[in-house]
């Protein structure tokens, strides 16, 4: 290969959120040369940046059994037992010891000496610490200035992973057709010189977040279209659980307004979900109200709208507050004044949002997955624990403790050596007739992608829906191939690529998967 465009690191990290930030920290502290990627300018930007609610620890009146009962209530019961017990039993430590004592996260308090824990929807206790409702933005800040200060670590902000390295897959030689699959890195495209580099690591951490955005309506940045799930895939890593996405409940419905979360602690302070005629129904739907599950209170949602040929219904914490709206929410009350909202003195509209995947990279209590040399944490692995429906504010949580113990496995028990045999693996090809991306085709065709998602395989599926779905989604991945094959190479084609594939794992899945359950709904 050329050497000017490889690179060799002990770990490659692809992602910054939470999760990845915790995996590259604790190997760089435990002495290893750790590469970042992350695709955006600003290496903060990540789905944990958007978290706005919190995230879980243990209150004063709480326990990892109640937690564990919790967490598997909501998740239907096919959670994963190891890894709610992981979460459940040293999640607390982790929080305490590195975001409180390390990192110096500085949580809400009730009182000087005391931390203040909100409640959130499924949760029987009050103990999800924040940061008033910039509880992810701080954090993710936070880790960002820790990665920076260290040593052995290296930031490359607009880098955009294109496809995982493999032998034998990527390799010239014929040897290694003998030889276990293996992950040694990854080829990176630099979004500025449009130019694709190797970066080989003798482990490799896949943490891009999710893919709530190949769905019209969600509360996920615009990037966040799932990349590591379609390269793990590719890259003949087992995928499991596709089907189960969850939606949020509210998101705040404003023509101008684009993808903008309502946190589900602002139902924990209080407020009530209504018909645009004022009318409360989550009484209706069940026996918790407003702080029922996430894919009950969606669905309940889903169903007022329909029954009252309505596209959204009001969300009401002025009648109902606990807290001083201002205080608590800043963030929230300060973007709804923008759109001319008071949510001191009205409601606020609201529709359910695609949100969370709760499948992924299948991946064990370490974060190792299926494929040799690849680890994946946070949203894009699937750990078991949150089972066919996500409890509230665990999100951070998993990331946290995976991410962590990702890193400390790498570091510690790994014996996977850094591939040397550069001369034997393909360099990047350039096609000699390249044309420049046309922006007006990836507009179109990334309508189509989140239209059809939305329309057949979002919150209420059924077979015909799904099946046309397929059918859709088939044709236009041969068109996008096509384009990816003749186009100059640019980040907005590989995350289209990217995209399609998601799309399609998850049509699959929910077609495939004919059992209603959790955040799957079939009504046939």
């Amino acid at each position: 290969m050329n050497e000017s465009e490889m690179y060799t690191t002990d770990v490659l990290v692809i992602g910054c959120g939470i999760a990845g930030a915790s995996a590259a920290l604790e190997a760089a502290n435990r002495g290893l040369r750790v590469v970042v990627i992350t695709k955006n300018a600003n290496p903060a930007e990540s789905n944990t940046y958007y978290a706005q609610g919190g995230i879980v620890s243990l209150g004063a009146d709480d326990r990892p059994e109640l937690l564990k009962e919790d967490i598997v209530e909501t998740g239907d019961g096919i959670n994963n037992p190891e890894a709610v017990e992981i979460l459940s039993t040293e999640g607390k430590k982790m929080v305490d010891d590195i975001l409180i004592d390390k990192l110096k996260i500085p949580f809400s308090r009730s009182s000087p000496d005391k931390l203040d824990y909100a409640q959130e929807g499924g949760h029987s206790r009050r103990r999800i610490l924040h940061i008033k409702d910039t509880t992810g933005r701080t954090i993710a800040e936070k880790f960002i200035s820790a990665l920076q200060a260290n040593p052995n670590v290296t930031l490359l902000n607009e880098h955009t992973a294109v496809d995982l390295l493999t032998v034998p897959h990527h390799s010239k030689n014929p040897r290694f057709f003998y030889n276990e699959a293996q992950c040694i890195g990854a080829y990176v495209l630099d979004n500025r010189t449009r130019r694709v580099k190797a970066i080989f690591a003798a482990d490799t951490v896949l943490a891009t977040g999710g893919c709530g955005a190949v769905f019209l309506y969600s509360s996920n940045p615009n990037w966040a279209i799932g990349d590591g799930y379609a390269m793990a895939y590719k890259a003949g890593a087992r995928i499991v659980n596709m089907e189960y996405i969850q939606f949020h409940p509210t998101s705040l419905f404003h023509r101008d307004a684009e993808r903008f979360l309502i946190s589900e602690a602002v139902r924990g302070e209080g407020a009530r979900l209504k018909t645009k005629d004022g009318r409360t129904f989550m009484e209706n739907h069940h026996e918790r109200k407003d702080l029922g599950p996430r894919d009950e209170v969606t669905r309940a949602i889903y169903e007022e709208m329909i029954n009252s040929d309505s596209n959204y219904v009001l969300l009401d914490l002025a009648s109902y507050a606990k807290v001083d709206i201002k205080i608590r929410f800043p963030n929230i009350y300060k973007t709804c004044m923008d759109y001319g909202i008071d949510i001191t003195v009205e409601p606020i509209p609201v529709v359910p949002a695609a949100h969370y995947c709760l499948g992924g990279v299948l991946v064990d209590s370490w974060g190792r997955s299926s494929l040799k040399g690849l680890y994946a944490v946070g949203e894009v692995s699937c750990t078991g624990v949150h089972g066919a429906n996500r409890l509230a504010s665990t999100s951070l949580l998993e990331g946290l403790i995976w991410g962590t113990r990702a890193g400390k496995h790498i570091a510690t028990m790994s014996y996977n050596e850094k591939f040397t045999d550069f001369k034997d693996i393909h360099s990047w090809y350039y096609s000699e007739n390249e044309e420049d991306v046309d922006p007006a085709l990836i507009n179109q065709d990334w309508l189509f992608i989140r239209s059809t998602m939305w329309n057949y395989a979002g919150i209420i599926r059924t077979k015909k829906r799904l099946e046309r779905a397929r059918a859709d989604l088939d044709y236009l991945r041969h068109r996008i191939e096509k384009f990816y094959r003749e186009a100059r190479i640019d980040h907005r084609v590989v995350v289209l690529k990217h995209g399609i594939q998601v799309a399609q794992l998850i049509t699959s899945a929910a077609l495939n998967n004919t059992v209603s359950r959790g955040a799957h709904l079939r009504i046939d």
